[in-house]
């Protein structure tokens, strides 16, 4: 071989392999890392759905607070069926991952099979089938969670666009006890016989329930926020007198609004909405129970609102079951120095809080003189501005003018304590979204 022919033998393998390089170069670029459809019926390949995270910030999208154990589930729990959850994103991401409790479990709680989907809108149990992504725990298909414990799934790349309907499905094949639930969850969802995780068509889910069961948050990798409020409060924020299914507790506005200004421009923090409200919820008082069912604000505010998903900013609106269910008059120094407990917790990890004064309750079968009285001293402690960073007044904004110790009557859902749709409205349009601004904890 002459030397001329062996520089052009060289040549061209060196263009081969800068040729071979550029296809795999543009192959790999052009992979986003969805799970693609295989042949057979064209269907998710759900096993390859766990991604690793791509660029954006961990927030929470959605959570709930875990009450108590579901009545009727002490021995089996639920055994042998699916459980469909709806839950409501309220900022969009690009990768998901699932927090499942058994922190009312009396014994381990085995998952053998889980998934999320996207709904397919229509307000069923179906899913949008090319969605359908399973859900995994350290690479695992299934997981063991400990009596009292919580486990937070693999990332899945999923698209979750905010203001969405999402489906987290679980299935247990073996008794676990008591099942650790959220009552009064304003949404309708869906249970099954059998393992139907991975169903998207929802035909077999034909039971229906008003309860959150095991899901307690979901996280997205999103570009649109930055942050997470976490909003902590009784049966007012958990919003049980909105109108079922339609997303309109007072934190679904609060979260509408926020997403509309920052996108319309306006210089405020890119924050996800979260719901940590628990019906009948206190200050200072827990539950019946061990661990304690409906555990009290000072016992579980480091659970449920410090510990959610990149946390800036934690709005009270806690108080007034301290009044109305304590059999003795309840002491207003008391209540004002366990929430100013709360607010030292919060600023021991770098998170502003937002407190709302106590709404009137005049016409409710629990209000007398004496109650009143200290809800009136509380209130003018927290608008002296010794309690919390801010204050959103609700007291102000939804009671009758005609007569301050009852809310208006439009705004009344009629047992003269819990909002109508047209007064969680009213809440959610009043907050300051500007109170908002100068939060953040240092990044660990």
């Amino acid at each position: 071989m002459t030397k001329r022919h062996g520089y052009a033998v060289l040549s061209a393998l060196v263009a081969l392999v800068v040729v071979l390089s550029a296809v795999i170069y543009i192959t790999v670029a052009a992979d986003d890392g969805t799970p693609r459809g295989s042949f057979a019926g064209d269907r998710p390949h759900r096993d390859s759905s766990v991604a690793p995270a791509s660029t954006g910030t961990w927030v929470g999208s959605w959570s709930t607070a875990p009450a108590g154990g579901e009545p009727g589930t002490e021995t089996a729990g639920l055994a042998g069926r699916s459980v469909r959850n709806v839950v409501h994103a309220s900022t969009a991401g690009t990768s998901a991952r699932i927090t499942l409790s058994n922190l009312y479990g009396q014994s381990p709680l085995t998952i053998s099979h889980a998934s999320v989907a996207l709904s397919a809108g229509d307000g069923s149990a179906a899913a949008a089938e090319e969605t359908m992504r399973r859900l995994t725990f350290n690479g695992s298909g299934a997981v063991v969670i400990p009596a009292g414990g919580q486990v937070l799934s693999d990332v899945v790349r999923l698209t979750v666009p905010h203001d969405t309907d999402v489906l987290v499905t679980t299935y247990s094949p073996t008794p676990s006890g008591p099942v650790t639930y959220h009552p009064h969850a304003q949404q309708v969802s869906y249970v099954a016989q059998g393992d139907r995780t991975e169903d998207a068509t929802g035909t077999p889910y034909t039971e229906r329930t008003p309860y959150w069961r095991y899901v307690t948050a979901l996280d997205v990798l999103s570009n649109e926020a930055r942050g997470t409020v976490v909003v902590f409060g009784d049966s007012i924020t958990d919003g049980i007198t909105s109108t079922v299914g339609a997303n309109r507790r007072w934190t679904d506005v609060l979260a509408g609004r926020l997403r509309t200004a920052v996108a319309s421009g306006d210089d405020l923090p890119r924050y996800g909405v979260v719901n940590e409200g628990i019906s009948g919820n206190q200050v200072l008082a827990d539950g019946l129970g061990r661990p304690a069912e409906n555990q009290s604000g000072l016992g579980r505010f480091g659970r449920d609102a410090l510990s959610r998903t990149n946390a800036k900013v934690v709005v009270i609106d806690l108080g007034i079951n301290d009044i109305l269910r304590n059999p003795r008059l309840a002491d207003p120094d008391k209540i004002v120095e366990g929430l100013r407990t709360l607010v030292r917790q919060a600023h021991a990890r770098g998170l502003k809080v937002v407190g709302a004064t106590l709404m009137p309750f005049e016409g409710h079968r629990g209000w007398t003189p004496a109650r009143e009285a200290v809800r009136q001293q509380v209130n003018a402690r927290i608008r002296a501005g010794g309690v919390y960073d801010s204050v959103v007044d609700f007291d102000r904004s939804l009671r009758d003018p005609y007569d301050p110790r009852r809310l208006r009557p439009d705004y009344d859902s009629g047992d003269h304590l819990h909002p109508s749709d047209l007064g969680f409205a009213r809440m959610g349009d009043v907050f300051d979204l500007t109170t908002l601004k100068g939060a953040g904890q240092t990044e660990l």
